[in-house]
């Protein structure tokens, strides 16, 4: 069986399945197995596979059919230019992320003091650490209430060689951080709709449930992020938050209710409302 052979089975099988991206996911798949760039799937696609590697690579296949998320079967995840470990403990990162973990580093990068930042519900670990390999002089507090997800965090703190400036701690929201202050809190919390967590598609169903459910209104979160974090934050310090479809305006509200000035709504690629950021009054 050839590359090439076996590619053009698999995405068969794939869109049978109704998988959405059936040629790139085999690929993807492919070179996992094969431990080589996609790019090698065609400089070499007359090559014979082993009879190990096909094995390795159907399973792959029939796990994916299952809708396992491609990002759990091979392992990682790229976010921000950076290669995370992930596992099924953990909510994969998201491009739209990327917009959040962006404002925070400018934010920092021009902040006056101390640039500490809490991230709140930290998972893999890919805000906080993103942050932290482009901001140098920063340092970070994250928490999570799973400690195997805090065991993937550290994981990828010390891949990426940052696990000296940044602490994790296992807890819901702020309540591990006792009296410290910060210079900014970054979340992705939870924020889809208990509702709709049925309508999700099945990939995203197989990612941690209470990585997403964000209450009746989705909205729960955000309430006790908000409300709590002027405690936490130093005079003039950023809170950044992601949001979801049609979130906007609620979350901007809870914002104004709390005393925060400068709110400010930042658009994904696609141009949607995705993060909410705002400053601690003085």
């Amino acid at each position: 069986m050839t590359i090439k052979k076996i590619l053009i089975q698999a995405t068969l099988r794939l869109e049978e399945n109704k998988i959405d991206t059936p040629r790139l996911d085999a690929e993807i798949l492919l070179a996992y197995v094969l431990n080589c760039r996609r790019l090698t799937l065609y400089t070499d696609a007359e090559k014979i596979l082993t009879d190990e590697q096909i094995s390795r690579f159907e399973k792959l296949i029939e796990l994916r059919i299952k809708k396992i998320p491609v990002a759990y079967l091979i392992g990682t995840k790229e976010f921000f230019g950076l290669n995370f470990v992930v596992n099924e403990n953990v909510l994969i990162p998201r491009p739209d992320t990327e917009i959040l973990t962006q404002c925070a580093i400018e934010f920092l990068q021009t902040f006056d003091g101390e640039k500490n930042f809490l991230d709140i519900g930290t998972g893999s670990g890919a805000i906080c650490i993103s942050i932290l390999k482009f901001c140098k002089n920063s340092f970070a507090a994250a928490t999570d209430i799973s400690e195997k997800s805090l065991e993937v965090a550290k994981f990828n703190a010390k891949k990426f060689n940052v696990d000296d400036r940044v602490n994790f701690f296992c807890g819901n929201l702020f309540e591990p951080i006792g009296e410290k202050k910060f210079a900014a809190i970054i979340s992705n919390p939870p924020y889809i709709p208990t509702a709709e967590i049925k309508t999700l598609q099945d990939e995203v169903k197989n990612e941690p449930l209470r990585a997403l459910d964000g209450g009746e209104d989705g909205l729960n979160f955000y309430r006790e992020i908000i409300s709590k974090s002027p405690k936490f934050l130093l005079n003039g310090g950023l809170l950044a938050v992601e949001i979801g479809i049609n979130q906007a305006v609620a979350v901007k509200k809870i914002f104004a209710e709390n005393n925060f000035c400068d709110i400010e709504i930042l658009k994904d690629l696609a141009g949607l409302e995705r993060v909410i950021c705002a400053r601690q009054k003085f």
